[in-house]
């Protein structure tokens, strides 16, 4: 008994100097925060539109305000000033008035996938508030500004002092997953196996409303949440319930560089080329099947067309997608007619859009969908998923002139292609045009306009 009582009282002595301690370093950091704005995105290296709003983040707030030091914190340990500099030139044309300081995180391991095979989503989570202590106990800004989604490190922001901006490209959680799981469909995000259980999959949507409960209590700790379509405006308005504290800023897309490509271009063969980071959700398998599919219809007077994959591998998954495609192109027996461009430099993307007829683009629910914007702006009618983004702010009617084709399974993508391949050149210019124009809504020079109207609201309310 005796003993207890000691293990007892050393326990409560034990938390009682972690909570002290906790207290401790959060007041002292409280006292030496910076007059800095700190952009939390552990990887500085992933290649897509993230990356692009990141340096269109950082590239606006030292336009607007000058006297703020920018400093990312990435997880990425190669990474410097000047490097980071040079690839927000190289990779997305971003020009920085001067390179940001880096602050090195060695505590990534704690948000990677493949730290947790299972509850991936709540790992995560909770390692981000680990990584984020890290970063903050580093460097303590006036401004903390999360660019890559990681919504339970804005209480840990807010206890360091910090004013606690997000630029939110889509919700850890959704309610079109809830009703997935409640349905028991196979999906990326929900395995087979659980699909297939009525068991595992009550378990899951009972582990899915508890996370949305976490998720909106964290996110509404937020003083502004910027969202980039209206299919994220929606779902976050409802998890976060803050809706006065959201503006819908569209990310920034290359149109003003793009839009000077030719919208002719040779159709022999057609290219049709299809950019995004080699993740599962990206679905490059189903656009791998439709243009198997095409090459199969195609008309004997018609040459084959090339599909051309575009994107950035992230790590060692993300390599043996790759060649995961390669062996299924092999077996389709269409390996001679699909190309990989791995991590293309900005300036040869540019190019690969420019000779390209069509853009394909298959990811469910892509929150918004850069590329098909991209696509739009150089000349390539976009072939998107009917779902989302795509569907509800970018292939839009422009004039009353039809901008592309959305599409959900492999036949409909398959007759959207051979429609383009069909197509006479002069109907193909009048639809390329159209969905040019389309694509000025989202240019780069009006994202710049609306963050830097939507960040004012903060910082020039610093006592909120």
């Amino acid at each position: 008994m005796a003993s207890l009582q000691f293990l007892s009282l050393l326990l409560a002595t034990l938390i009682s100097a972690l909570i002290v301690r906790i207290i401790s370093v959060v007041v002292y950091h409280r006292r030496n925060r910076r007059n800095s704005v700190g952009f939390f995105h552990p990887y500085t290296n992933d290649g897509g539109g993230g990356e692009r709003v990141l340096w269109c983040a950082v590239k606006a707030i030292q336009e607007e305000s000058p006297d703020l030091e920018c400093v990312i914190y990435t997880g990425d340990h190669d990474a410097s000033p000047k490097s980071l500099a040079a690839r927000a030139i190289d990779r997305f044309g971003v020009k920085l008035m001067h390179p940001p300081k880096v602050v090195h995180l060695y505590k990534r391991k704690w948000v990677e996938e493949t730290t947790y095979p299972r509850f991936t989503m709540i790992g995560q989570s909770l390692g981000s508030v680990y990584l984020s202590w890290e970063a903050l106990c580093k460097f303590t800004p006036l401004y903390y500004f999360d660019t890559s989604g990681y919504a339970f490190t804005y209480p840990v922001a807010r206890l360091f002092g910090c004013k606690v901006i997000c630029y939110t490209h889509y919700p850890t959680i959704s309610l079109d997953m809830l009703s997935r799981v409640r349905a028991r469909s196979s999906m990326y995000n929900n395995d087979a196996l659980i699909a297939k259980s009525v068991f595992f999959s009550l378990c899951k949507v009972m582990y899915y409303k508890l996370f949305s409960q976490m998720y909106g209590i964290v996110g509404s700790c937020a003083h502004l949440a910027m969202v980039n379509s209206s299919w994220t405006q929606s779902h976050i308005q409802k998890l976060w319930g803050i809706p006065d504290r959201i503006k819908r800023v569209y990310p920034p897309c290359d149109t003003s560089g793009l839009q000077m490509l030719p919208l002719e271009r040779s159709m022999e063969p057609v290219k049709i080329i299809s950019v995004a980071q080699f993740r599962p959700e990206k679905a490059h398998p189903l656009q791998l099947e439709a243009f198997a599919a095409v090459i199969k219809s195609l008309d004997a007077d018609l040459p084959r067309p090339k599909l051309q994959f575009v994107g950035s591998c992230r790590n060692e998954a993300d390599d043996k997608r790759v060649q995961h495609l390669k062996d299924r192109a092999n077996e389709l027996k269409v390996d001679g007619d699909v190309e990989f461009h791995k991590n293309v430099t900005y300036s040869e993307l540019v190019s690969l859009l420019g000779g390209a007829a069509a853009g394909i683009h298959s990811m469910t629910d892509e929150h918004f969908g850069i590329c098909v914007v991209e696509y739009m702006a150089a000349g390539a009618i976009p072939i998107a998923h009917n779902s989302a983004g795509p569907k509800m702010d970018i292939v839009l009617p422009e004039d009353g002139k039809q901008t592309g084709y959305l599409a959900q399974n492999v036949q409909e993508y398959a007759d959207a292609i051979l429609r383009i391949i069909r197509m006479p050149e002069s109907e193909r210019l009048a639809m390329a045009a159209a969905a040019r124009k389309r694509a000025s809504w989202f240019s780069e020079q009006k994202f710049y306009e609306d963050f830097k109207a939507a960040v004012q609201l903060v910082m020039l309310n610093s006592s909120r």
